[in-house]
């Protein structure tokens, strides 16, 4: 009798800090057939992990500290389906890493590998951040609204919403005596109301990728190479019945640019470049069909400005896409999309003329590029 008394009191303690503290394991699995019509002057036909969504697995968790205050963290494991290798330059978290404190009154404060502003705020307004994924991202991901590079060593504040109206901040450390060599910083905010969402940010990286234990790292990221690099964006969706329309315009400047992990080297004829700018702007609608479908497309402009000695170049680029997406459950979906691009403007004697999807595996031999995909996704 004892025993069982003893063994209800323990049981009755458990369940409040069972109830009060949550882990949570998810996961996503994202593998399909593309093709490209011209990679390098040659047609291919290739198996490819993580276009709608990154396939990835990873835990989550909560610890209600009372006050209304919660221990959280999050470990996320990036991966290829097709090979079974680490993603992200083979970190075993390169999705993301952090562990920090929330409060629902108060805000949240972060610390370690995290999203920067323009993912957390502007790149819900895209399609390539929020319904369609990396083939519909802009011109070699230049704004990184499909979030290729994260930022390490960081710590970010988020707010609580207050009426509609959310902002957050990060810094990411350079770890260095060098306090500015690769550091970076950014910060946004959005307001939603209905249908409505509003959403702008600004991020800045001096010498990224310059050292190896700094904010930005190619080892495990795909970000541009230079002495400086500056983001910043806006944008907006409205959602009425089964319609959703968005619109963002995103301006990325590089100075000393050499290139990029999609682009490789940017080398001008006449010497290395003084700057490199971006300019997207992007229209995007996306029509749900019925409860189990929607489609979606997406039309994007692209004004590059390349300051060499000569003067001032501009490439242009025109991307289209489309997508439908087919849930045969809550977890299980199958999509076909494509994308098309052609390059205009001024020849820059760069690898910046030639068209380039930027989920492709390399650069077209010409002015254009089209690729396609069927994938199926499963999420747990």
């Amino acid at each position: 009798m004892r025993n069982k008394i003893i063994g209800s009191i323990l049981f009755a303690i458990s369940i409040p800090a069972m109830a009060q503290s949550a882990v949570t394991i998810y996961g996503v699995v994202d593998e399909g057939i593309n093709y490209t019509n011209n990679v390098d002057g040659h047609s291919l036909f290739e198996l490819q992990s993580g276009f709608a969504q990154g396939s990835r697995w990873g835990f989550k968790g909560v610890e209600d500290l009372g006050g209304g205050t919660k221990a959280v963290f999050q470990l996320e494991n990036g991966f290829n389906v097709s090979t079974g290798r680490l993603g992200q330059g083979g970190l075993l978290f390169g999705r993301q890493a952090y562990v920090g404190l929330r409060n629902d009154s108060i805000g949240a404060v972060t610390l370690g590998r995290q999203y920067d502003a323009i993912v957390d705020y502007v790149a819900q307004t895209t399609a390539n951040g929020n319904w369609a994924g990396f083939m519909f991202s802009h011109v070699y991901d230049n704004d990184n609204t499909d979030n290729s590079f994260r930022v390490n060593n960081s710590v970010k504040y988020t707010s609580p919403t207050f009426g509609g109206f959310q902002f957050a901040g990060m810094y990411g450390f350079s770890n260095s005596t060098d306090f500015a060599n690769n550091r970076h910083y950014s910060f946004g905010g959005q307001y939603a109301h209905g249908g409505l969402l509003i959403a702008a940010a600004y991020q800045q990286t001096d010498n990224p990728s310059a050292t190896a234990g700094g904010a930005l790292n190619n080892a495990g990221d795909a970000n541009f190479i230079g002495t400086r690099l500056r983001i910043f964006g806006a944008g907006a969706n409205y959602a009425f019945g089964a319609t959703t329309l968005g619109f963002s315009y995103t301006n990325t400047e590089v100075i000393e640019p050499l290139g990029n992990a999609y682009s490789g080297a940017i080398t001008p004829p006449s010497g290395p470049a003084a700057s490199l700018r971006f300019q997207n702007f992007e229209l995007n609608a996306k029509y749900q069909l019925t409860p189990a479908l929607f489609v979606g497309a997406i039309y994007v402009y692209t004004r590059a400005n390349l300051n060499v000695t000569t003067g001032v170049q501009h490439p242009t680029y025109q991307t289209v896409g489309l997508m439908a997406d087919y849930n045969f459950s809550k977890r299980t979906d199958i999509y076909v999309q494509g994308a098309y691009q052609r390059v205009g403007g001024d020849s820059t004697g760069t690898v910046l003329d030639f068209a380039q999807v930027t989920s492709a595996s390399s650069i077209s031999s010409n002015q254009n590029q089209l690729m396609l995909r069927v994938a199926l996704r499963h999420k747990f």
